[in-house]
């Protein structure tokens, strides 16, 4: 009796050793696994501001139109290599370098247009500033789709920014012009094209991103001079026009009266 006992005991232990300790120590190591935290994969990616090239992981990151910043500063500010991090980038083939010997950027140019005259929001602007203007969508284009222009900026009705060009490199808005004793202000100015007609007043919203982007500017750049494209090319340009309230933007964008050599009555 006593060894039947003893076997039965020598079985059982076999039994727990063989069966139930290795299936209690899964189950314990499965519902482990269940309650430790999974790695997040958009915690674990790595992205580069694209202003400092600083390493970050995404979820730290700002994106913008697929390009990430490390934070609202950089993606409020020019890039050393010219860009803005709060515009839409739409690169525009119709640049090229400064000329050495007057490479400073010293003046900010304020133009308007629109495309069709008086309409807004078509896309033809971007179109035109990237050679895609079709000449059979109107008339007036027929006469312009053949020009290779562009403008560092463009300022929607609605506030958005657009770049079209590095503010490092010679964008082509200013054409035949002179700033005092300095012909083709091209080569040392910024352009900055408001959509509009210069007789319609200009939206709140678009003075307001002229005044940041005048902000970015002036921390980037030595500016010197704001004027109108009809400052540089008088008789021949009219833009922005009389409805461009200089006063205002003089106060808002904190710009001082020596950087207005014409003055701040809409002209």
């Amino acid at each position: 009796m006593i060894k039947i006992i003893e076997f039965l005991l020598l079985f059982a232990l076999v039994y727990w050793v063989i069966y139930i300790f290795p299936k209690k120590n899964r189950l314990k190591r499965q519902n482990s696994e269940k309650a430790a935290p999974q790695p997040n994969p958009q915690m674990l990616k790595m992205v580069e501001c694209v202003f400092c090239k600083i390493q970050l992981p995404l979820h730290d990151s700002f994106e913008y139109q697929q390009r990430h910043y490390c934070g609202l500063r950089h993606y409020n500010e020019i890039s050393p290599q010219g860009w803005i991090g709060c515009a839409k980038h739409v690169p525009s083939p119709n640049f090229d370098e400064r000329p050495q010997a007057s490479s400073t950027i010293d003046t900010v140019v304020i133009h308007h247009i629109s495309l069709p005259e008086g309409k807004f929001g078509s896309g033809a602007i971007e179109a035109f500033f990237t050679n895609r203007l079709n000449p059979h969508d109107d008339p007036y284009f027929e006469t312009i789709a053949h020009l290779q222009v562009s403008s560092h900026f463009l300022i929607q009705r609605d506030g958005q920014l657009i770049q079209f060009v590095s503010t490092n490199q010679r964008a082509w808005h200013a054409g035949a012009s002179q700033l005092f004793e300095r012909q083709s202000v091209n080569d040392f100015s910024i352009g900055i094209e408001l959509e509009g007609t210069g007789e319609l007043p200009f939206e709140p919203a678009q003075y307001q991103k002229l005044s940041q982007l005048i902000a970015a500017l002036q921390k980037q750049y030595s500016i010197q001079y704001f004027v109108g494209h009809s400052d540089i090319s008088p008789g021949r340009k009219m833009d922005p026009g009389k409805s461009f309230d200089w006063e205002y933007v003089s106060q808002i964008a904190k710009i001082s009266e020596s950087q207005l050599p014409f003055g701040v009555q809409s002209r």
